[in-house]
């Protein structure tokens, strides 16, 4: 499962609910971590049973809070939203008032509506932007539409604008047919090609231990420990302070190993 690609080609509606059905394998997948519920099956959860759908709705509580509290933790290279922005709306979204989100913050009410009145403004001009986009879209020749870069990068730049054709031929050229590396490029976004896709062995809300990543790495490339470097390095993988327990990295600013 390509998580990354699911989560930003999903709807404005499957964002904000955090999770998305998926027809072809007739199940809900959770776009936070990838945990899927077949849609025909029925679910045992604190001796309550469930269907797919509410099965997966409460599986976003339990593990990730609500998926607003995801998508408002995320980084700001995705959300555009500065430590205070995120706080006021954080105050808004618990239904404060605007004296109220003043006290908490220790600002002006005239500050806080102000920042309501941006923030409806930024708004309109979303949804513009995304009609705009979405016609550009539909223009674009495939080879040319971009790959979505992981949600945890550490820094977003031009490494990070890769063509689907990029893609493609990066892996035939450093890949072999088992799918281990031929030789590791100097050039950065091509790095960063394997590195997504050598990502997508690890599962989310999975814990490996350093031998663990070391023996699925070594079969990748001889070096493995220059690939588990960079792939902490590049924000795909996080791990624990003494080295001791790996996982395949969570933008939530709340998940904690």
């Amino acid at each position: 499962m390509d998580l990354q690609n699911l989560f930003w080609n999903s709807s404005i509606e499957e964002l904000k609910q955090g999770y998305i059905l998926d027809s072809k394998t007739n199940q809900y997948i959770c776009l936070i971590c990838g945990e899927t519920f077949d849609k025909n099956e029925i679910f045992k959860i604190n001796s309550k049973f469930y269907n797919a759908k509410k099965a997966t709705k409460y599986h976003i509580v339990e593990k990730h809070n609500s998926s607003f509290d995801y998508l408002i933790n995320l980084n700001k290279k995705y959300n555009g939203l500065s430590d205070q922005q995120r706080e006021i709306i954080s105050n808004f979204k618990k239904g404060y008032s605007d004296s109220e989100t003043a006290k908490n913050m220790n600002l002006s009410v005239s500050t806080i509506r102000n920042y309501r009145f941006k923030f409806r403004e930024k708004e309109k001009q979303s949804k513009i932007f995304l009609a705009i986009m979405e016609n550009l879209k539909n223009d674009e020749i495939d080879k040319n539409q971009m790959i979505a870069p992981h949600r945890t990068a550490t820094m977003l730049d031009e490494r990070y604008e890769i063509t689907k054709k990029e893609y493609q031929d990066t892996l035939k050229k450093y890949l072999d047919s088992n799918g281990a590396i031929i030789s590791f490029p100097k050039k950065e976004k091509r790095k960063i090609i394997l590195l997504t896709e050598i990502s997508k062995i690890f599962k989310f809300n999975e814990i490996y231990s350093e031998i663990q990543i070391n023996r699925i790495l070594i079969r990748i490339y001889e070096d493995y420990v220059l690939i588990r470097r960079y792939l902490i390095e590049y924000g795909f993988l996080d791990r624990s302070p003494d080295g001791s327990k790996y996982w395949l990295k969570d933008s939530s600013l709340t998940n904690q190993k």
